[in-house]
C-alpha cells in the first residue's frame, strides 16, 4: 500500500522531515540526489530545493516546475521500510542514512 505524504517541514542544507498518512515520520538527507544529475541537477540550486510542496492530491514532495519524488521512494527512505518490490532500486546510490524516525505525526498540512 502506497502512503501519502501529508506534510514536511524544511530541516536546512538538504533535510526535509517528512509526515506521511499512517503516522510515521522522518527525516530524509536529499543531497544524494545531487549526484543523480538529470532532473535533480536543479537541487544544486539550495534557493530552488527549499521551494517544495506537499501535493496533498498525490501524496507527494513537489517543486513549482512539477518535479517530485515517488510517494513510495520518501516513505522507504523516512521510515527505513522497504520499497515495494515492482520499484526499481537506484545502483548507483545508497540507502539513506536515517536521521530520525519516530511513529508520532504531529502536524497534517502540508510544508506552506
Amino acid at each position: 500500500m502506497t502512503r501519502d505524504l501529508v506534510h514536511a517541514v524544511y530541516k536546512g542544507d538538504y533535510l526535509v522531515e517528512l509526515f506521511f498518512d499512517d503516522g510515521k515520520r522522518g527525516t530524509v538527507d536529499f543531497s544524494k540526489y545531487l549526484k543523480r544529475g538529470g532532473v535533480f541537477r536543479k537541487f544544486k540550486r539550495l534557493e530552488y530545493f527549499r521551494d517544495f510542496r506537499v501535493n496533498k492530491e498525490l501524496g507527494v514532495l513537489t517543486w513549482k516546475d512539477g518535479l517530485d519524488i515517488a510517494p513510495e521512494t520518501l516513505y522507504a527512505e523516512a521510515t527505513g521500510a522497504d520499497l515495494p518490490s515492482w520499484m526499481e532500486k537506484q545502483e548507483d546510490i545508497k540507502p539513506n542514512r536515517r536521521i530520525r524516525s519516530d511513529t508520532r505525526a504531529t502536524a497534517a498540512s502540508s510544508h506552506r
